[in-house]
């Protein structure tokens, strides 16, 4: 996008993030490169994000919250969803807070992701054992329930 021209309010960049917001839930840094990206001067963008997050209008932990629901609905494991929620700048102590209190049950997701993907049939082999064990890896569970489905 085209610099801006100097006249930018704070209020232009903040009914920006206040759009981005009404949208979904987005991360402090994730607010932050949105709007970078559109073009708002980094400073504004920087001291309005803050006042959001001062306001409560931006929140990493309902933020982290609703991550965790969005992707334990798609099947992906607590690894894979801590990974993620850090690469979206979410503290280490926040991403704890918000698995902790999900109400997800990894095994009972893990196991319904597994069946629905390969059935209820046994293994036939180990090299599609292997097969199975890595692709529950990647979507983000631990070796316990990995080898409990498998």
């Amino acid at each position: 996008m085209t610099e801006r021209s100097p006249a930018v309010k704070p209020a232009d960049v903040r009914d920006a993030a206040l759009r981005l917001l009404a949208r979904r839930e987005h991360s402090f840094r994730e607010l932050q490169r949105k709007l970078g990206q559109r073009g708002w001067p980094g400073e504004m963008v920087d001291e309005v994000v803050s006042q959001l997050a001062d306001e409560g209008l931006q929140s990493d932990d309902r933020f982290a919250e609703s991550f965790v629901r969005s992707r334990s609905v798609k099947a992906y494991g607590p690894i894979r969803i801590r990974a993620e929620l850090n690469e979206r700048g979410i503290d280490r102590s926040q991403v704890d807070k918000a698995l902790r209190e999900s109400d997800a049950d990894w095994f009972a997701i893990a196991a319904r992701w597994y069946e629905r993907r390969y059935g209820d049939g046994p293994v036939d082999n180990l090299k599609e054992k292997s097969r199975r064990q890595q692709a529950l890896a990647r979507r983000g569970f631990d070796h316990g329930i990995i080898r409990e489905l498998v």
